[in-house]
């Protein structure tokens, strides 16, 4: 019982210090994203509703049972079913980190961008942190078709990213998932600055040599 009220003490500080880190440096705002993190019970950690990543209390983030019920802190966000179906998808997966971070938001919002794949790799740390990235098709938040959405691309990736609306990414650990969320958001940073100019990206080559 002591090594999980550690662990869990642990878990609930790191989850304050990277919403700071992330909020801090204007990858959201407002009381805009959440971040999960999975205890080694099964249990789940996550950032409340309408709370600011900038100014968490970690006494209070909401937590869930493994079956995913809430059982105790503040009221869940009404986006926590998005992290329950990375988890279910991703088994290895120990956080799960969604923002509404400005250039990936906008690159959500165009058109001609490929559903399978949405960003070209276009350097290698983009290829090992997020891998690839399916467009998730809008839904309303909350909408339990979104849930469904999400499970489905989550079957092939660690990350997606929901159509006007943001990105969703698991990791095995929440820095991770940290990392991997903000390597997506400075490659659609890429992406947008470019836009429009011929682009030389990654070959496949290139691209299979860098996976594990």
């Amino acid at each position: 019982m002591t090594a999980i009220l550690s662990e869990e003490t642990k878990l609930r500080d790191e989850i304050a210090r990277v919403g700071k880190s992330i909020f801090d440096r204007g990858l959201t705002f407002g009381s805009t994203g959440n971040i999960s993190a999975r205890l080694s019970n099964g249990d789940l950690l996550m950032t409340p509703t309408n709370a600011s990543l900038g100014n968490l209390d970690p006494a209070r983030l909401s937590r869930f049972s493994a079956e995913g019920v809430h059982v105790d802190g503040d009221k869940p966000t009404k986006e926590a079913f998005l992290h329950q179906c990375m988890y279910c998808q991703q088994k290895l997966s120990g956080a799960v980190v969604h923002l509404h971070s400005t250039y990936a938001v906008a690159v959500s919002i165009l058109a001609d961008v490929d559903p399978e794949d949405v960003l070209p790799p276009l350097t290698a740390y983009y290829v090992m942190r997020v891998g690839s990235l399916p467009l998730v098709p809008y839904y309303p938040p909350g909408d339990v078709m979104l849930a469904e959405a999400v499970a489905e691309r989550a079957k092939s990736s660690h990350a997606v990213l929901l159509a006007n609306h943001g990105p969703v990414v698991a990791g095995k650990t929440l820095q991770d998932a940290q990392y991997a969320t903000e390597e997506l958001e400075e490659t659609a940073k890429l992406f947008l600055l470019l836009h429009g100019r011929n682009l030389r990206p990654l070959t496949p080559e290139q691209r299979a040599a860098l996976k594990p």
